[in-house]
C-alpha cells in the first residue's frame, strides 16, 4: 500500500495542493492551479487544455519517456483527433485509455486532477508564464525545506548510531576478547559489524565498497533512515546477546529476525519513529546524550 503525504503551496494568493506517494513521486494540483484562470470552473480549464494539441504531444512524448506501459496506438488517436473543434478529451479518458502515469484524477474532497510537476508546470505556462515562475519559486522553497529537514533527522540517526555502537563494541570487548591481541581485537570489530551489515543489508562492508568504488564513505552513509533506526536497535540488541553468552551464528539468526520485524513494522507505521522528529530544534549543540533526548522529548 503506498503512503502518501499531503502539502499546499501558496502561489499568488492561490492554495496548491501537493500530495506524494510514497516519499518519491509528487503530483501538484492541475485544478488548484486552474483556478488563477477561473475559480468556479476550473474542471473546464483542464479539458480545454487538453483539447490543444501541443498539449496531447507533450503528455504523449512524457509519458513515451517515463512509462513502459503507455498505450501509444491510443495515444496516436487522440493525437489525430487533438485541436479540431469536435474534440473533447477529460483527465479521466486519458488516463483510461492510454494507462498514463504523468496526470491522475482523485475523487472526494481534496480531489480533483493532479500531475507530474514536469506536466504542472507546463500546464502552468499555459495558464500564465508570470504564474508558472511563482509557481517554481514556491515549489523550490518547499523541497528545499524537505531536504534540509531529511537532512537534519538523518544526521541525528547517524550520530545514535554512533553511540549505540561504542556500547556494541564495549560488550565485545568486556565477554568475547579477553584473551585477544589487539590486532585480534580490531578484527574482531569488524567482523561483528560485518555481522550487522549482513543482516540488514545482506552484504558485507567489502562487498559494498567493491560494487561502489565511485562512492565515497561506506554503506551505512548511504542507508535510509528507517535502515539506521533498525540498525542502531541491531547494535543495543547484539550488546545484550553478547553479554548472554550467545554464539555469533545464534546471534545472527536473532538479530535477522529483529532487522525484518522493525523495517516492516516502520513501513506499517509509516515512519511515525522520525514524525516525532519534525518541528523539533534539533540543530542546536548538545552537551551530552541526555539533552540531546531531553529536546527529542519536550
Amino acid at each position: 500500500m503506498s503512503k502518501v503525504k499531503k502539502d499546499t503551496i501558496e502561489v499568488k494568493g492561490f492554495a496548491i495542493q501537493i500530495y506524494t506517494e510514497d516519499f518519491r513521486n509528487d503530483y501538484i494540483s492541475l485544478t488548484d492551479i486552474a483556478r488563477y484562470k477561473n475559480m468556479h470552473e476550473p474542471k473546464d480549464v483542464v479539458k480545454n487544455w487538453l483539447r490543444v494539441r501541443d498539449t496531447i504531444e507533450f503528455l504523449g512524448l512524457w509519458e513515451t519517456i517515463h512509462n513502459p506501459n503507455f498505450k501509444g496506438v491510443e495515444f496516436d488517436s487522440f493525437r489525430k483527433e487533438a485541436g479540431t473543434n469536435a474534440f473533447t478529451l477529460s483527465p479521466q479518458r486519458w488516463i483510461e485509455n492510454t494507462n498514463a502515469i504523468g496526470i491522475i484524477s482523485k475523487s472526494g474532497r481534496g480531489g480533483g486532477t493532479f500531475a507530474h510537476p514536469d506536466i504542472a508546470m507546463e500546464f502552468a505556462s499555459w495558464i500564465s508564464a508570470e504564474f508558472k515562475l511563482y509557481l517554481i519559486q514556491d515549489y523550490k522553497r518547499l523541497k528545499s525545506d524537505e531536504n534540509s529537514k531529511l537532512s537534519l533527522e538523518w544526521n541525528l540517526n547517524r550520530e545514535i548510531s554512533k553511540i549505540n555502537y561504542k556500547i556494541h563494541t564495549d560488550a565485545i570487548k568486556e565477554y568475547l576478547l579477553e584473551d585477544l591481541t589487539n590486532e585480534q581485537l580490531s578484527y574482531k570489530y569488524a567482523s561483528e559489524a560485518d555481522m550487522l551489515n549482513v543482516a540488514l543489508f545482506n552484504k558485507r562492508a567489502k562487498q559494498w565498497r567493491e560494487e561502489n568504488s565511485d562512492l565515497k564513505g561506506n554503506m551505512r552513509d548511504y542507508a535510509s533512515l528507517n535502515e539506521l533506526l533498525v540498525l542502531a536497535n541491531m547494535e543495543s540488541y547484539n550488546a545484550i546477546l553478547i553479554g548472554k553468552g550467545m554464539e555469533q551464528k545464534e546471534r545472527m539468526v536473532e538479530l535477522r529476525k529483529l532487522a525484518r520485524t522493525q523495517l516492516t513494522s516502520l513501513e506499517k507505521l509509516n515512519d511515525n519513529g522520525i514524525k516525532k522528529l519534525e518541528g523539533k530544534n534539533l540543530s542546536k549543540t548538545f552537551n551530552n546524550v541526555d539533552e540531546m533526548f531531553e529536546e527529542l522529548d519536550k
